[in-house]
């Protein structure tokens, strides 16, 4: 493994941990309104999710098993963002910081496909 791809590789660790305490936080707010628990609750799970399974590939068994792990932090991340766009929509006080929130998990879903893909030996075009 290169410097590159070893620098790459804890970076997106940092910003998979700083995006979970974001989230925490940001959940707490939400929970303020009753009608948002259960959404919370949602967010949280499947948001948190996307960096623990990422973490979790490091000690797979196999490159099909690293592979599976990428694939359930694929889900998690699409189903946060679908959460995400819930929140921005229904609760417009939060709608700026859940943006914020979307956008990075956005980028976290891109770069986890991509990286699906290269370890299936396929190509994007």
């Amino acid at each position: 493994m290169t410097d590159q791809t070893s620098n790459f590789r804890k970076e997106f660790y940092k910003r998979l941990i700083a995006f979970a305490v974001k989230l925490v936080k940001f959940c707490s707010k939400l929970r303020k309104d009753r009608d948002f628990w259960v959404i919370a609750d949602q967010l949280l799970d499947s948001g948190t999710s996307v960096g623990a399974n990422v973490t979790e590939a490091k000690s797979a068994s196999s490159k099909r098993d690293y592979v599976k792990f990428f694939e359930i932090a694929l889900k998690s991340a699409n189903e946060a963002i679908y959460w995400l766009t819930v929140i921005i929509f229904s609760k417009k006080e939060l709608a700026e910081e859940a943006g914020e929130l979307r956008n990075e998990v956005q980028e976290f879903a891109k770069i986890i496909a991509s990286g699906i893909l290269t370890m299936k030996g396929k190509k994007r075009y």
